[in-house]
């Protein structure tokens, strides 16, 4: 009988960490791992910040490698760079590339991330005109922001979008951000949390304008961009604009082979495709979350990592369903934010720590249970809540909104015994302010 055979469609930290993990778990058969770069496996969160700015440590490529070279011959993982995945053929289990190699698989993983949302306005096409997706753009944009101080104008408050706005701050460019939402990070934050951010992007020079729009950008003779045309005609400065307004899911590979897609590949609670012999994994991956209704997709490191690891123990036949609490991490300026849970649905928050010193969480509570904690510089509070959410917490809104609530004491205390719940009237969503 011949030793089972992997392939892994994309080499971004999903695609990596499968292989990584199958190994780990003892796997034997062949594993290949195809990425349409042509160079290493990389991550992707320095783009944004410390790989523009120069900071140590993430300067050079080679500095944000995920695994050196080495590591493919010792582990025996076939790395295919530079090319990329053209044709499933599922009856056959086999992967068609474009350079015309065919891969027999017996698990395929998709792991084939997203690509940016383009700009749907006139001007879009002109010199000055950037996304940040991979390693190349980044190259392009440290370039760019390496001269003389610019008006730099960023589409999109999300994080992506502010963390670029932040890091062109720092280099002394003048930055103004256009957001189409009346929030910044309206689908990732609490508002109270979101208002927090806007004020700190301001305190550091940026100029954010929401609830806008980009009509037009118009460019001089010479094709590069010059000036940014708003809705209600409105004209700012834009000597370079980056577009940060979200990415599209790439599931044409997984389309073409008739597999369910639906803003993402769609996928069952091990992560397993409408065809039991492939599995999705990362941006790419609509899963079943458990406790919420329908599918959800998370952009993320930890989910692409955690993902790639239940992936790597159900085809070792040792899987379990997907369960991992979500998390999140963002660094602006000296500010540090994370995120444990996810808070869409939330109906009351309660604020611990001291805001006007950037030292503060957010907790986010649905029904009286804790579903999320925003935290800004503040990590001990960010790593007892994961804890707390993986494995269930009865903490309350009124505990947490207790004068002097410290949370590293609260898990070390032992549980009170149950008392039962009053019964009050629905409230309008309220907000806790309790300094530690």
């Amino acid at each position: 009988m011949t030793s089972p055979r992997v392939v892994v469609v994309g080499a971004g930290q999903g695609g990596l960490e499968t292989a990584a993990a199958l190994r780990g778990r003892g796997f034997s058969g062949r594993i290949t791992l195809v990425g349409d770069e042509c160079v290493l496996p990389y991550q992707r969160p320095p783009l944004s910040k410390g790989f523009l700015t120069g900071a140590t440590g993430a300067t050079d490529p080679a500095d944000l490698e995920l695994r050196p070279a080495s590591f493919f011959a010792t582990q025996g993982i076939d790395l295919v760079p530079g090319d990329r995945a053209e044709r499933i053929d599922r009856e056959c289990r086999v992967l068609h590339l474009e350079s015309g190699a065919a891969l027999p698989y017996d698990h395929l993983v998709l792991a084939t991330g997203a690509r940016p949302r383009p700009l749907p306005v006139p001007g879009a096409g002109l010199s000055g005109v950037l996304a940040l997706r991979g390693l190349r753009d980044a190259h392009t944009l440290r370039r760019e922001l390496s001269g003389p101080a610019r008006h730099l104008v960023v589409v999109g408050a999300g994080f992506i979008g502010l963390e670029l706005a932040a890091t062109a701050r720092t280099l002394g460019h003048e930055v103004t951000v256009v957001e189409a939402q009346s929030r910044a990070l309206a689908r990732a934050l609490t508002p109270e949390m979101s208002a927090w951010l806007t004020d700190e992007h301001r305190r550091q020079g940026v100029r954010l304008l929401l609830s806008r729009e980009v009509a037009a950008l118009h460019g001089d003779p010479s094709g590069q961009v010059e000036i940014m045309e708003l809705d209600g005609g409105e004209r700012i400065p834009a000597e370079l604009v980056v577009v940060g307004i979200g990415v599209l899911p790439h599931t044409e590979l997984a389309a073409e082979a008739d597999l369910v897609v639906g803003d993402g590949i769609v996928v069952d609670e091990r992560l397993r495709t409408s065809d039991p012999a492939i599995h999705a994994v990362g941006d790419c991956a609509r899963f079943p979350r458990p406790g919420a209704r329908g599918h959800t997709r998370i952009e993320s490191v930890q989910n692409a990592s955690d993902q790639a690891r239940c992936v790597a123990a159900d085809i070792c036949g040792e899987g379990a369903p997907y369960t991992a609490v979500p998390w999140f991490w963002s660094e602006q300026y000296a500010v540090r934010l994370q995120i444990a849970g996810l808070t869409a649905g939330h109906d009351e928050v309660v604020l611990a720590g001291d805001p006007g010193e950037a030292r503060f969480s957010v907790f986010c509570f649905q029904a009286g249970r804790l579903v999320g904690v925003e935290s800004v510089n503040r990590p001990a509070d960010h790593g007892i809540a994961r804890r707390l959410l993986a494995g269930g917490t009865d903490l309350s809104p009124e505990e947490v909104g207790a004068p002097g609530f410290d949370l590293k004491q609260y898990q070390r205390a032992p549980a009170p015994a149950p008392a039962p719940a009053p019964v009050t009237a629905p409230r309008e969503r309220p907000v806790h302010v309790a300094h530690a």
